[in-house]
């Protein structure tokens, strides 16, 4: 059946769309006024994406947590939480849902053609016929609830969403966004938070909620995108059976209006929470933002993405040079912000002066009037046009999905004019005019009309307030309390009911009729072949060079890998600057705005970082690798490999000026991450009490290498000698012929020329005598928190169970699932009101238990302990273990990309893991039975047992859960 004879839907337009090399229709069923848009290609990773224009009235979050809830069952699959079931029998490459400031977004992928399917099924089955119309448990559950487990406790507010939103406010930076995009639209729906904010969450009721999934969640409103190689005729003719035929068209007003410009620019002050110990000084936000049109014009969206490099985001960038020079602040960031129908462009300084706000703005107007009169440096706009072409042309999503992003990317035009669905998946013209255009004042012109003579702009200061996260809890409490004190008896024991209900609800068990009725495969329906390894090691002049031979595209994906083996223990943690210093400095024939600009104009980019392995045997330690990253046509090896030895051998390391702008952006950087990713955060201080490779990884990107930073920004004066002489002996440490190691991923053409580059690189590496030394691991159980200004925790656990003499097994892949979707899923999500909770189990026997976003700390850390229990009287039946090991083989089996097949082989070589190795663990997983989960049981505990805590989280649940942890610090000093 061609797509033409489906008579349920007309087609619109049809176009072949070389740029992503698909077909592309655009339809629209007749009967329910559904759109559709169809991307047919030979892309075996399938995926399927229901969208609905969902603008908020309000902050009170309710787009999102429907969201949330529409996923809790439904009319077919009336299973509390028929995404966890799904998520642990499918073999399904991405599966989730997101909210957006003015649509919602229910995507799924798989390779596999039935369980793609089984997951349209059940999505479109949630988004039109949900549960939450019968059980009003689930809104409670997943937006928010007065929690009053007896009747004399105090009242709380508990919900998923409620929580996840007091993380999200939590943090600086998100809550000055989120303050920049309400400021810039006030009169449309982006002038409200469509996530939530918490203080508005519980002005949500039931009945809100209900009404604003009667009025979205309608065909008519819809916008269905198909991708991929499928029997697209099937998949239209099967979404008109089921579910589109049954609605008539009907008119939804959900059209996002565009704001209207501003007269003059506005000025906006936003308060935002610091700890106790946190200065009020050189921590205010300082930012100007502009609206710069709309989403329609792909050459002027792709201009904007170009000017975000040239004036922002690359080193040296004239406006971001500006302002460090000026001394405002200690670090720039900001950008063009799309993915919305009036996107704008940002520029930010952190760690700045309130006072400081007239000379940010002068400086910006000043620096953007001389580009336009004077020109922008062309070989900057070169650079960037050639960095994003490179880029648009890889398509290297990582592990998502290609259909995914380009699903989103549609919405930037399809939601805002049904006549321009493909515009953003066609870029290469823009990228051909921008190029022919860049020489005639384009971007200049665009400049002086968007950002100099645009009254539609705002500006946003976030100044830094103390004791806020202490005054917003102690309001909330009151208010609380004071609702409560108005209740009567009759009223609070109904709330007690209710709390003792929705618990009821949460640990009831679906039957197994329900649990039935959501489609999975069978085991038969899993592949048996683990993954390839593509290792062919080659020895040239003494060193090793790993080929994975693979067909790239024409791209070469090379890492030159240096041992650090001999680098002392004192200069351990300055690696993690040497990484940030080296292609950001001016080297002999450059200022390090020409070096990343000629790099960027001619390649995929040069960037060093830190690569950890670990061997079988090396329990006490773990290799660890200097690396010098980039990606390259075969035509520009030359060139690169020029550009490598012009950062190795002559990059000056003595410039005070930009060896302090570095260190202070490295430290503003940090101190937003590692509080923003709390969890990863957490994970790896607690690993690193005992791990030499979670010890070697928290020197040179945790906490410990954060305290390192912030000592040296703040006395940089006494100790930037010393600074500058660590960083040279590392580089007579490091870049020597012994300690080097090749990986290259490529195909055998453009392999060719490697091994001479190879060799001459290496007579030039240094062979000056220097004095070596050796990390020490100075392994101590110190079971921190750290205190952020945040509401919410990030509580960790973790130990290793080879030390408690246990060994390596395939069920432990199963274990993850079962834990992170069942029971940890259960207690700690559903029942917690936490955001998330994850485990792992690795090879090396590393193993952790983590909350994300969480309510509480001592409640988790008890659900923690019981995990051996639960594992010891774990049962499943032949369909339930079929799931459980259907879902962990769709974690092993996702796409891989050429470029990842390659790091995946590399990390395999040192880790000496075979092709043997890892199909054992494949078939002791296929062949996985309930009593192998059983015998986990013991091997967890050993792990528990161990006691390695790390809490990231607020000052005053540290407080209250002292005796837990031996030591509280801030976060943040």
């Amino acid at each position: 059946m061609q797509i033409t004879d489906c008579s349920a839907y007309e087609v619109l337009q049809k176009e072949r769309i070389e740029d992503v090399h698909a077909d592309g229709y655009l339809l629209r069923h007749k009967k329910s006024g559904a759109r559709v848009m169809l991307l047919a290609n030979d892309d075996e990773n399938k995926v399927f994406n229901i969208i609905f224009r969902t603008p908020p009235a309000d902050s009170t979050g309710v787009a999102h947590i429907l969201e949330h809830s529409v996923l809790c069952g439904s009319r077919q699959f009336p299973l509390k939480d028929p995404f966890v079931e799904l998520v642990k029998g499918s073999l399904n490459t991405f599966l989730n849902a997101m909210t957006y400031p003015d649509k919602t977004m229910y995507p799924v992928a798989s390779c596999n053609d039935q369980d793609f399917k089984n997951l349209m099924h059940v999505y479109m089955d949630a988004v039109f016929y949900p549960n939450i119309y019968e059980k009003e448990e689930i809104f409670r559950q997943e937006g928010w609830h007065y929690q009053l487990d007896q009747v004399e406790d105090p009242l709380k507010y508990n919900g998923v969403v409620y929580n996840e939103m007091k993380g999200a406010f939590s943090s600086s930076e998100e809550v000055l966004e989120r303050e920049i995009f309400n400021v810039l639209f006030p009169d449309t729906p982006y002038g409200v938070e469509s996530g939530g904010d918490p203080k508005c969450i519980p002005d949500l009721t039931y009945e809100n909620f209900l009404a604003f999934h009667g009025k979205y969640y309608h065909p008519s409103n819809s916008y269905i995108f198909l991708y991929g190689n499928m029997d697209m005729a099937e998949r239209l003719e099967w979404m008109d059976r089921e579910y589109l035929s049954k609605f008539d068209q009907i008119t939804v007003d959900s059209r996002i209006a565009k704001q209207k410009p501003f007269e003059k620019p506005v000025e906006h002050k936003i308060f935002y929470p610091i700890g106790e110990n946190d200065s009020e000084e050189e921590n205010t936000y300082l930012t100007y933002s502009m609206v710069v049109g709309d989403g329609l014009n792909v050459k002027r969206c792709t201009a904007f993405e170009v000017l975000d490099y040239v004036l922002l985001s690359a080193p040296g960038a004239p406006l971001r040079q500006a302002l460090l020079d000026a001394g405002i602040g200690k670090d720039v960031d900001g950008g063009y912000n799309d993915g919305i129908y009036q996107p704008f462009f940002t520029v930010e300084v952190k760690s700045a002066e309130e006072k400081d706000k007239e000379k940010f703005l002068q400086v910006i107007r000043e620096t953007l009037e001389k580009l336009v009169k004077d020109g922008i440096d062309q070989k900057a706009i070169a650079a960037g046009i050639n960095y994003l072409e490179f880029r648009f042309r890889e398509s290297d999503y990582g592990s998502y999905p290609r259909g995914l992003m380009y699903s989103i990317d549609v919405c930037e035009s399809w939601l805002y004019d049904d006549n321009k669905p493909f515009v953003h998946l066609e870029k290469l013209q823009a990228f051909d005019e921008l190029k022919k255009e860049a020489g005639e004042g384009f971007f200049e012109q665009l400049i002086q009309e968007t950002m100099l003579d645009n009254p539609h702009s705002a500006v946003v200061l976030g100044i830094p307030k103390k004791g806020l996260t202490t005054q917003e809890e102690k309001q909330t409490e009151e208010k609380l309390a004071a609702y409560k004190a108005s209740l009567s008896k009759e009223q609070l024991e109904e709330l007690v009911e209710k709390t003792r209900k929705l618990k009821e609800f949460q640990d009831s068990e679906d039957s197994a009729e329900a649990k039935e009725k959501i489609p999975m495969l069978k085991r038969g329906d899993i592949g048996k072949e683990a993954l390839k390894i593509y290792n062919i090691p080659h020895h040239v002049t003494g060193n090793t060079v790993l080929h994975h031979n693979l067909d790239t595209n024409g791209i070469t994906y090379l890492t030159l890998l240096f041992d650090t083996k001999q680098v002392p223990d004192e200069l351990i943690s300055y690696m993690g600057i040497l990484k940030s210093v080296l292609g950001y400095v001016d080297t002999a024939h450059f200022t390090y705005g020409e070096l990343f600009h000629e790099i960027n104009a001619q390649s995929g980019g040069i960037n060093c970082g830190l690569q950890v392995f670990q061997g079988k045997e090396q329990k006490d330690d773990c290799l660890r690798m200097f690396g010098v990253k980039t990606k390259y046509l075969v035509e520009k090896e030359e060139f690169v490999f020029s550009m490598i030895r012009e950062i190795l051998f002559t990059s000056k390391l003595d410039d005070d000026k930009r060896l302090y702008e570095i260190l202070s952006q490295q430290k503003a950087r940090l101190q937003s991450s590692l509080a923003a990713a709390g969890h990863s955060t957490a994970v790896m201080r607690a690993a690193s009490y005992y791990s030499p490779i979670s010890n070697f990884q928290d020197r040179i990107a945790g906490i410990g290498y954060f305290r390192l930073i912030e000592d040296l920004e703040k006395h940089f004066e006494e100790k930037k000698e010393t600074l500058k002489e660590n960083l040279k002996k590392l580089m007579l440490l490091i870049f020597r012929p012994e300690n080097l190691f090749v990986s290259v991923t490529t195909d055998e053409k453009g392999y060719l020329g490697v091994e001479g580059r190879v060799s001459t690189l290496r007579h030039l590496l240094y062979q000056t005598p220097v004095q070596t030394g050796k990390i020490h691991y100075d392994l101590e159980q110190k079971n921190e928190g750290f205190s952020t200004a945040g509401q919410v925790q990030y509580v960790a656990v973790s130990g290793n169970y080879k030390e408690a003499g246990y060994a390596y097994t395939g069920a432990l892949r199963i274990l993850k699932v079962i834990l992170s979707y069942d029971y940890l899923w259960m207690n700690i999500r559903v029942k917690g009101g936490a955001y998330g909770c994850m485990s792992s189990f690795k090879r090396s026997g590393d193993s952790f238990l983590v909350s994300y976003r969480d309510p509480h700390l001592k409640n988790t850390l008890e659900v923690f302990e019981k995990t051996p229990e639960y594992l010891r009287a774990f049962t499943a039946d032949e369909r339930e273990m079929t799931k459980y090991i259907i879902g962990t083989i769709s974690d092993l089996d996702v796409p891989l990309n050429p470029y990842a097949k390659g790091e995946l082989s590399l990390g395999a070589w040192f880790a000496g893991v075979t092709e043997e190795e890892l199909q054992e663990e494949r078939n002791q997983i296929l062949t996985a039975q309930p009593e192998d989960i059983q015998a986990l049981g013991d091997l967890v505990e050993s792990v528990l047992k161990q006691k390695n805590i790390c809490v990231v989280g607020s000052e005053s649940a540290l407080e209250k859960n002292r005796e837990i942890l031996k030591q509280i610090e801030p976060l943040v000093k």
